[in-house]
Protein backbone atom coordinates (compact mmCIF):
# COMPACT_ATOMS: atom_id res chain seq x y z
CA UNK A 1 0.00 0.00 0.00
CA UNK A 2 2.82 2.42 0.92
CA UNK A 3 4.66 1.60 -2.29
CA UNK A 4 1.50 2.38 -4.28
CA UNK A 5 1.14 5.79 -2.62
CA UNK A 6 4.77 6.60 -3.34
CA UNK A 7 4.28 5.69 -7.00
CA UNK A 8 1.21 7.92 -7.29
CA UNK A 9 3.03 10.81 -5.60
CA UNK A 10 6.03 10.45 -7.89
CA UNK A 11 3.81 10.39 -10.95
CA UNK A 12 1.97 13.52 -9.82
CA UNK A 13 5.24 15.37 -9.23
CA UNK A 14 6.49 14.35 -12.65
CA UNK A 15 3.31 15.61 -14.32
CA UNK A 16 3.50 18.86 -12.37
CA UNK A 17 7.10 19.42 -13.42
CA UNK A 18 6.25 18.69 -17.05
CA UNK A 19 3.33 21.13 -16.94
CA UNK A 20 5.56 23.81 -15.43
CA UNK A 21 8.09 23.34 -18.21
CA UNK A 22 5.40 23.55 -20.87
CA UNK A 23 3.85 26.67 -19.33
CA UNK A 24 7.25 28.24 -18.86
CA UNK A 25 8.05 27.78 -22.54
CA UNK A 26 4.63 28.81 -23.83
CA UNK A 27 4.17 31.93 -21.69
CA UNK A 28 6.69 34.19 -23.50
CA UNK A 29 5.15 33.32 -26.89
CA UNK A 30 1.81 34.85 -25.85
CA UNK A 31 3.33 37.88 -24.09
CA UNK A 32 4.14 40.42 -26.76
CA UNK A 33 3.74 44.14 -27.37
CA UNK A 34 0.09 44.93 -28.16
CA UNK A 35 -2.24 47.90 -28.66
CA UNK A 36 -5.38 48.22 -26.56
CA UNK A 37 -8.16 48.46 -27.48
CA UNK A 38 -7.62 46.38 -30.60
CA UNK A 39 -10.55 47.85 -32.58
CA UNK A 40 -11.72 51.38 -33.39
CA UNK A 41 -13.82 53.32 -35.90
CA UNK A 42 -12.53 54.95 -39.07
CA UNK A 43 -12.61 58.75 -38.89
CA UNK A 44 -12.90 58.79 -35.10
CA UNK A 45 -10.61 59.63 -32.21
CA UNK A 46 -9.49 57.30 -29.46
CA UNK A 47 -7.19 56.64 -26.54
CA UNK A 48 -4.89 53.69 -27.14
CA UNK A 49 -2.26 52.10 -24.92
CA UNK A 50 0.76 50.19 -26.13
CA UNK A 51 1.18 47.40 -23.58
CA UNK A 52 4.76 46.20 -23.13
CA UNK A 53 5.41 43.11 -20.99
CA UNK A 54 8.94 42.30 -19.81
CA UNK A 55 9.85 38.82 -21.06
CA UNK A 56 13.34 38.58 -19.57
CA UNK A 57 13.98 36.88 -16.24
CA UNK A 58 17.11 38.91 -15.54
CA UNK A 59 17.02 42.25 -17.38
CA UNK A 60 14.57 45.17 -17.51
CA UNK A 61 12.97 47.03 -20.41
CA UNK A 62 14.51 50.48 -20.67
CA UNK A 63 13.25 51.80 -24.02
CA UNK A 64 10.20 51.32 -26.23
CA UNK A 65 9.90 52.62 -29.81
CA UNK A 66 6.62 52.57 -31.76
CA UNK A 67 6.60 53.35 -35.48
CA UNK A 68 3.32 54.59 -36.98
CA UNK A 69 2.39 53.19 -40.42
CA UNK A 70 3.40 55.34 -43.37
CA UNK A 71 0.41 54.22 -45.46
CA UNK A 72 -2.07 55.42 -42.81
CA UNK A 73 -1.00 58.83 -41.43
CA UNK A 74 -2.87 60.31 -38.49
CA UNK A 75 -3.31 64.07 -38.28
CA UNK A 76 -3.32 64.39 -34.49
CA UNK A 77 -1.24 62.27 -32.09
CA UNK A 78 -0.56 63.19 -28.46
CA UNK A 79 1.09 61.25 -25.65
CA UNK A 80 0.17 60.86 -21.99
CA UNK A 81 2.94 61.33 -19.42
CA UNK A 82 4.25 58.07 -17.96
CA UNK A 83 5.95 58.54 -14.57
CA UNK A 84 9.69 57.87 -14.81
CA UNK A 85 9.73 57.85 -18.63
CA UNK A 86 10.70 60.55 -21.11
CA UNK A 87 9.04 60.69 -24.53
CA UNK A 88 10.37 61.85 -27.90
CA UNK A 89 8.17 62.33 -30.98
CA UNK A 90 9.52 62.25 -34.53
CA UNK A 91 7.53 63.62 -37.46
CA UNK A 92 7.60 63.22 -41.23
CA UNK A 93 6.20 65.06 -44.24
CA UNK A 94 2.84 63.87 -45.53
CA UNK A 95 1.95 64.04 -49.21
CA UNK A 96 -0.93 64.42 -49.88
CA UNK A 97 -1.78 66.34 -46.69
CA UNK A 98 -4.14 64.92 -44.08
CA UNK A 99 -7.47 66.71 -43.52
CA UNK A 100 -8.17 67.54 -39.86
CA UNK A 101 -11.31 69.58 -39.08
CA UNK A 102 -11.19 71.27 -42.48
CA UNK A 103 -7.48 72.13 -42.31
CA UNK A 104 -4.62 70.48 -44.16
CA UNK A 105 -1.88 68.88 -42.03
CA UNK A 106 1.40 68.42 -43.90
CA UNK A 107 3.25 66.62 -41.07
CA UNK A 108 2.37 63.48 -39.16
CA UNK A 109 3.95 61.59 -36.29
CA UNK A 110 6.34 58.93 -37.60
CA UNK A 111 7.73 57.43 -34.37
CA UNK A 112 7.30 57.71 -30.61
CA UNK A 113 10.15 56.72 -28.26
CA UNK A 114 9.77 56.21 -24.50
CA UNK A 115 12.96 55.96 -22.41
CA UNK A 116 13.09 54.98 -18.75
CA UNK A 117 14.85 57.18 -16.20
CA UNK A 118 16.04 56.22 -12.76
CA UNK A 119 14.36 53.06 -11.47
CA UNK A 120 11.32 53.24 -13.79
CA UNK A 121 12.39 50.43 -16.16
CA UNK A 122 9.94 47.53 -16.62
CA UNK A 123 11.34 44.78 -14.42
CA UNK A 124 11.00 40.99 -14.83
CA UNK A 125 7.43 39.85 -14.25
CA UNK A 126 6.01 43.34 -14.89
CA UNK A 127 4.45 45.24 -17.80
CA UNK A 128 3.95 48.91 -18.61
CA UNK A 129 1.37 50.76 -20.73
CA UNK A 130 2.19 53.80 -22.85
CA UNK A 131 -1.03 55.72 -23.70
CA UNK A 132 -1.56 57.91 -26.76
CA UNK A 133 -4.51 59.78 -28.26
CA UNK A 134 -4.97 59.56 -32.03
CA UNK A 135 -7.37 60.82 -34.66
CA UNK A 136 -8.99 61.18 -37.01
CA UNK A 137 -8.25 57.54 -37.73
CA UNK A 138 -7.60 56.79 -41.42
CA UNK A 139 -9.97 55.06 -43.82
CA UNK A 140 -8.10 51.74 -43.81
CA UNK A 141 -8.92 48.28 -42.48
CA UNK A 142 -5.88 47.93 -40.21
CA UNK A 143 -3.01 49.95 -38.76
CA UNK A 144 0.21 48.02 -38.11
CA UNK A 145 2.52 49.57 -35.48
CA UNK A 146 6.05 48.17 -35.58
CA UNK A 147 7.65 48.25 -32.13
CA UNK A 148 11.18 47.84 -30.76
CA UNK A 149 11.79 46.82 -27.15
CA UNK A 150 15.25 47.48 -25.67
CA UNK A 151 16.50 45.71 -22.53
CA UNK A 152 19.06 46.91 -19.96
CA UNK A 153 21.71 44.52 -21.35
CA UNK A 154 21.40 46.08 -24.83
CA UNK A 155 19.20 43.35 -26.34
CA UNK A 156 16.62 44.67 -28.81
CA UNK A 157 13.46 42.66 -29.55
CA UNK A 158 11.84 43.70 -32.83
CA UNK A 159 8.06 43.31 -32.81
CA UNK A 160 7.69 44.06 -36.53
CA UNK A 161 6.25 40.95 -38.23
CA UNK A 162 2.93 41.64 -39.92
CA UNK A 163 0.24 38.95 -39.54
CA UNK A 164 -1.11 37.30 -42.69
CA UNK A 165 -4.74 36.31 -43.17
CA UNK A 166 -5.27 32.61 -42.54
CA UNK A 167 -1.72 32.08 -41.29
CA UNK A 168 -0.44 31.37 -37.80
CA UNK A 169 0.64 34.26 -35.61
CA UNK A 170 4.26 35.27 -36.29
CA UNK A 171 6.91 34.73 -33.64
CA UNK A 172 7.37 38.49 -33.15
CA UNK A 173 4.05 40.04 -34.25
CA UNK A 174 3.61 43.78 -34.57
CA UNK A 175 0.70 45.42 -32.73
CA UNK A 176 -2.34 45.68 -35.03
CA UNK A 177 -5.34 48.01 -34.71
CA UNK A 178 -8.44 46.94 -36.66
CA UNK A 179 -10.60 49.78 -38.03
CA UNK A 180 -14.27 49.45 -38.95
CA UNK A 181 -16.48 51.76 -41.01
CA UNK A 182 -18.49 54.35 -39.10
CA UNK A 183 -22.23 53.75 -38.66
CA UNK A 184 -24.65 55.98 -40.64
CA UNK A 185 -25.29 59.34 -38.95
CA UNK A 186 -28.61 59.63 -37.14
CA UNK A 187 -31.04 62.13 -38.62
CA UNK A 188 -29.74 61.71 -42.15
CA UNK A 189 -32.45 62.25 -44.82
CA UNK A 190 -34.25 59.06 -45.74
CA UNK A 191 -33.82 57.84 -49.31
CA UNK A 192 -36.55 58.79 -51.79
CA UNK A 193 -39.37 56.28 -52.19
CA UNK A 194 -38.94 54.08 -55.26
CA UNK A 195 -41.28 54.44 -58.25
CA UNK A 196 -42.95 51.16 -57.38
CA UNK A 197 -44.05 52.60 -54.05
CA UNK A 198 -45.62 55.60 -55.82
CA UNK A 199 -47.49 53.24 -58.14
CA UNK A 200 -48.76 51.36 -55.12
CA UNK A 201 -50.08 54.63 -53.66
CA UNK A 202 -51.89 55.42 -56.92
CA UNK A 203 -53.42 51.96 -56.94
CA UNK A 204 -54.59 52.33 -53.35
CA UNK A 205 -56.17 55.72 -54.12
CA UNK A 206 -57.93 54.26 -57.15
CA UNK A 207 -59.17 51.36 -55.07
CA UNK A 208 -60.52 53.75 -52.45
CA UNK A 209 -62.38 55.72 -55.13
CA UNK A 210 -63.91 52.54 -56.55
CA UNK A 211 -65.06 51.48 -53.09
CA UNK A 212 -66.78 54.85 -52.53
CA UNK A 213 -68.47 54.54 -55.94
CA UNK A 214 -69.82 51.08 -55.16
CA UNK A 215 -71.09 52.29 -51.77
CA UNK A 216 -72.89 55.18 -53.44
CA UNK A 217 -74.52 52.85 -55.99
CA UNK A 218 -75.73 50.53 -53.22
CA UNK A 219 -77.17 53.49 -51.31
CA UNK A 220 -78.96 54.68 -54.45
CA UNK A 221 -80.50 51.27 -55.09
CA UNK A 222 -81.65 51.07 -51.48
CA UNK A 223 -83.32 54.46 -51.86
CA UNK A 224 -85.16 53.29 -55.00
CA UNK A 225 -86.41 50.16 -53.22
CA UNK A 226 -87.66 52.12 -50.24
CA UNK A 227 -89.31 54.65 -52.53
CA UNK A 228 -91.08 51.85 -54.42
CA UNK A 229 -92.39 50.31 -51.21
CA UNK A 230 -93.71 53.66 -50.02
CA UNK A 231 -95.48 54.25 -53.33
CA UNK A 232 -97.09 50.79 -53.15
CA UNK A 233 -98.43 51.46 -49.65
CA UNK A 234 -99.86 54.75 -50.77
CA UNK A 235 -101.79 53.11 -53.59
CA UNK A 236 -103.05 50.34 -51.27
CA UNK A 237 -104.46 52.79 -48.78
CA UNK A 238 -107.45 54.21 -50.83
CA UNK A 239 -108.44 50.73 -52.09
CA UNK A 240 -108.90 49.49 -48.52
CA UNK A 241 -111.21 52.40 -47.52
CA UNK A 242 -113.58 52.27 -50.51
Amino acid sequence: MLRHRRSVTAAALALGAAAAVVLGVAAPASAHVSVNPKEATQGGYGRFAFRVPNESDETSTTKVEVVLPENAPVGSVSTMPVPGWTVAVEKRKVDPPVQVHGSEVTEAVAKITWTATGDAAVKPGQFQEFPVSMGPLPQVDTMVFKALQTYSDGTVVRWIEEPAAGAEEPEKPAPVLTLTAAAPTEGAPAPAAPAAAADDDDDSEGGAGLAFGVAGLVAGLAGLVLGGLAFARTRRGPAATS
